[in-house]
């Protein structure tokens, strides 16, 4: 089972009580629920988290390479130890190119290659990320179009592969039929209804403690990750911290940001076609009734 949807939906409350309900245990598809001590920032279910099993959080330390197919096969082992226990393995979260890459798999990618890699920052820091982006749209037309200009750290890789193997980045994905049979439900509410409940999160995370998680991570060296594309969140907070920007200024890039983010996961998980479950019309515990009885009366291959 996979319970997707953007960022604030309410997906890891109605996925706890799903866990309960069926007595499973859940894989975390989070790409930043990886990072220990990155925690306020990305809402990590600690509640739920004490209930019920979770795997694929605090796996790695901030700064460590962690990516799509190292995230495949660590979500393949759990799903074969939770069914091992007869046990129902549930898939949350809002990182869809790695469920994505659970579905449909990973060909096995070069290891990084450092050097390359950091030429390839230095060239975005000094031209900028759309002249990056534009070079892997002549390379990679077709994974450029899956992900977002901004989002260095994948156009990075994507480069470093093409130019390590001459392949394109998306030869090494499959996109075809899924491996194996899944109920897949889609998590939503309106735009409005999403927008203020970011705008919220975010104010929560700041009240949380979200600024000493970030002055704490910046201490112990890890600038250089939360600085990507693919921190939001964090990334923001820093100019805060050096003096910059005033803190209204960060949350307010922090919302925005998010709210990008968000647009893309929902364009992402319409396109699936899965159950479309609208939270502003049902509550989150009708919407865990709904998945559960849908479940419970569909027979997997």
């Amino acid at each position: 089972m996979i319970i997707g949807g953007p960022t604030a939906v309410g997906k890891s409350e109605v996925a706890c009580c799903v866990a309960k309900r069926l007595g499973g245990e859940i894989i975390s598809a989070d790409s930043m629920a990886v990072y220990r001590g990155m925690d306020v920032g990305t809402a990590k279910p600690w509640e739920c988290m004490r209930e019920v099993r979770h795997y694929l959080v605090d796996v790695v330390d901030p700064g460590e390479y962690f990516d799509a197919k190292i995230f495949e096969k660590k979500a393949l082992k759990a799903i074969e130890e939770i069914r091992s226990k007869g046990k129902v393995p549930i898939v949350v979260g809002g990182t869809y190119l790695y469920i994505q890459a659970l579905l449909f798999g990973i060909e096995e990618t070069p290891e990084p290659n450092r050097p390359l890699r950091e030429r390839l920052y230095k060239i975005a820091e000094k031209k900028g990320r759309a002249f990056l982006y534009g070079k892997l749209k002549i390379v990679d037309p077709e994974y450029a179009a899956k992900i977002h200009e901004n989002d260095v750290r994948r156009v990075v890789r994507a480069l470093e592969v093409f130019i390590e193997t001459g392949r394109p980045f998306s030869s090494f994905h499959r996109w075809e039929r899924p491996r194996f049979s899944f109920l897949g439900f889609f998590l939503s509410r309106s735009w409005e209804s999403l927008s203020e409940r970011i705008e919220l999160r975010v104010r929560r995370m700041i009240e949380s403690g979200l600024v000493e998680e970030v002055k704490e991570l910046l201490d112990k060296g890890f600038e250089h990750f939360l600085t990507s594309s693919q921190a939001i969140g964090y990334k923001e907070l820093i100019p805060y911290l050096k003096g910059e920007e005033s803190l209204e200024e960060a949350i307010e890039k922090i919302v925005r940001n998010t709210k990008e983010y968000a647009k893309r996961q929902i364009r992402w998980f319409r396109r699936q076609g899965w159950k479309e479950i609208n939270l502003d019309e049902i509550p989150e515990e009708e919407a865990c009734d709904l998945i559960v009885r849908s479940y419970l009366q569909t027979p997997l291959s």
